[in-house]
């Protein structure tokens, strides 16, 4: 290491300990028992080692975790078949045709990124609760798609703008038509942003509290994110429980990752290779 760059692996260092230690405590925490969770000392590993907090979170009033899990997946996943589908032909379209209004549509979907997505709960709730969709997944998949499809389309038009025209010049020389173009040569190309695309629609059903807790009224609707709060009542918090759900939670949305990475290394590869 050069003596010069010392400071940059140090703030590195610092960095990336500040970052991961919240979630090793969260992980402690889940194994400790509530006695030595409220207890005045501070230990980052438990002394008595207990899955009991996980047990009590899954088997809490007959197993209302795992129906709130249920929900949270069912509505990530079509949030992020959704997301993908509207992104990837609204931004092909922006990125390849020239047509009337294109720079208005592109304008307007940069402006819907300016305000805050506290702001934009009021227009929704009227919009899904004239379509009488509240406490109803359609409602809420079609919230999170409404918050979601603006960034993924820009996301991915940086990536279809980065695809050689020529390409797509060859193909239908070679007799592709030009949805055959679009599946077969494009969207290969833009694999790293479709895996961007799908990780952030699922991330923002996954994670997301407001539009949850406005939508939904029914307890069997409840997302994760709502459930968590479950845990805090109103004279104490169960940190030992809301840190076993938080790992639980984190799981999939983890997997997710890994499973974009793969799809995010080989899109690169078929590029380089393709292009």
């Amino acid at each position: 290491m050069r003596k010069s760059n010392w400071w940059v692996h140090l703030i590195l260092l610092v960095s990336s300990f500040l970052a991961v230690f919240p979630v090793i405590w969260i992980l402690s925490t889940s194994f400790k028992p509530e006695a030595e969770v409220f207890s005045n000392s501070i230990e980052l590993v438990p002394k008595t080692f207990t899955l009991e907090n996980y047990t009590t979170v899954l088997t809490r009033s007959n197993g209302i975790f795992l129906t709130w899990f249920k929900n949270s997946a069912l509505i990530a996943l079509f949030t992020t078949l959704v997301g993908l589908v509207l992104s990837t032909t609204a931004a092909y379209a922006i990125s390849r045709y020239k047509f009337r209004g294109r720079n208005g549509v592109e304008l307007g979907i940069l402006i819907t990124q300016m305000f805050p997505g506290a702001l934009l709960i009021i227009p929704l709730y009227l919009i899904v609760n004239k379509l009488g969709l509240l406490n109803s997944y359609f409602g809420v998949i079609l919230a999170y798609s409404t918050v979601a499809v603006p960034f993924c389309v820009m996301n991915l038009k940086s990536f279809f703008d980065t695809i050689p025209y020529e390409l797509e010049e060859a193909a239908r020389v070679d007799g592709l038509s030009h949805f055959g173009t679009f599946t077969r040569i494009v969207l290969p190309l833009a694999l790293p942003g479709l895996a961007v695309t799908a990780f952030y629609s699922f991330i923002t059903a996954w994670n997301e509290f407001l539009i949850a807790i406005t939508f939904l009224s029914d307890e069997h609707m409840y997302t994760l994110p709502i459930g968590l709060q479950q845990f805090v009542n109103q004279y104490n918090t169960d940190y030992h429980y809301m840190a076993a759900a938080a790992i639980l939670i984190t799981l999939p949305a983890l997997c997710f990752f890994l499973f974009a990475q793969k799809f995010l290394i080989s899109g690169m590869t078929a590029g380089g290779t393709k292009g």
